[in-house]
């Protein structure tokens, strides 16, 4: 069965451009819209929560979370040190 569909178009991308790249997305929770998960799950993880994400449902600026997500994604440290390069997710600051 396929998961719910973000209700903002742009953390809905970034919720594909995660599962593109391995991550799980789980829908539900008690504060958040869903969470996201790791495919690696190691204790190497740079922050040892062993990259889990929460996904907010209507964050006050959707864009910036979306960007947030997909940074998570590309700093990932098994990711970086398996030479994954990041890719440019629209404008850069």
């Amino acid at each position: 069965m396929a998961r719910a569909i973000h209700p903002k178009k742009d953390i809905e991308m970034a919720l594909r451009y995660a599962e593109l790249q391995g991550w799980r997305v789980e829908v539900g929770g008690s504060h958040a819209w869903g969470k996201l998960y790791c495919p690696y799950n190691s204790e190497l993880c740079r922050c040892g929560a062993f990259c889990i994400s929460s996904i907010w449902c209507t964050p006050k600026n959707p864009g910036s979370h979306a960007r947030a997500l997909c940074r998570v994604v590309d700093n990932c440290t098994l990711n970086q040190m398996r030479g994954a390069k990041p890719v440019s997710h629209g404008r850069e600051s």
